[in-house]
């Protein structure tokens, strides 16, 4: 690609839902991280830049079935229903059995910014998942979270995936300096 030709940015919210981040343990510091996605839902809006949210969904019966209240996206996250794509995926990517590449194609997108929950699971997948199909990839490294696990801290947790994931499968940016 020519130094000239400028890069198309998407932003893709990974699993900003109720079930995940009402659940019984609150996420790191997740009204800071949610305070981000909304501040870069904003940016990619002003540039017409696309936005995607996933929902991390289970089988029909589950407590996280297809359009169960636990898989709403939260209220105070600024996706637009009208606007933005926002889809349902069974699996840790975003990728797996679902329309995300080709939307990604099909709107020219050649850079994607990576938030949401959780940080060791479904973002980590993604990230990964999306460097190999061929997308710059960038986490926005203080838009992710997750919750404590038996052994280690949240914090720790976020800290890590930072470090392992930058270089080999993303490029790093914090959210007051990402611009679409």
């Amino acid at each position: 690609m020519s130094d000239l030709v400028q890069s198309r940015r998407a932003l893709l919210i990974v699993d900003m839902q109720r079930g995940l981040f009402n659940g019984a343990e609150p996420p790191h510091e997740g009204a800071r991280v949610l305070d981000n996605i909304n501040l870069l839902i904003a940016r990619a809006r002003a540039t017409h830049a696309p936005i995607f949210a996933a929902r991390h969904t289970g089988p029909k019966g589950s407590p996280i079935e297809p359009g169960s209240a636990l898989t709403q996206l939260l209220a105070d996250l600024h996706v637009d229903a009208e606007r933005d794509v926002t889809f349902d995926k069974t699996r840790p990517s975003c990728f797996a059995g679902t329309g995300l590449a080709q939307w990604l194609r099909d709107a020219k997108v050649d850079e994607l910014a990576i938030v949401g929950m959780k940080t060791e699971y479904c973002v980590d997948t993604t990230c990964r998942a999306a460097s190999e199909l061929g997308w710059r990839t960038v986490l926005i490294e203080d838009s992710h979270t997750t919750t404590d696990a038996p052994g280690l801290s949240a914090q720790a947790i976020v800290a890590h995936h930072n470090r392992v994931l930058s270089g080999p499968f993303v490029k790093l940016a914090r959210a007051a300096d990402y611009v679409f």
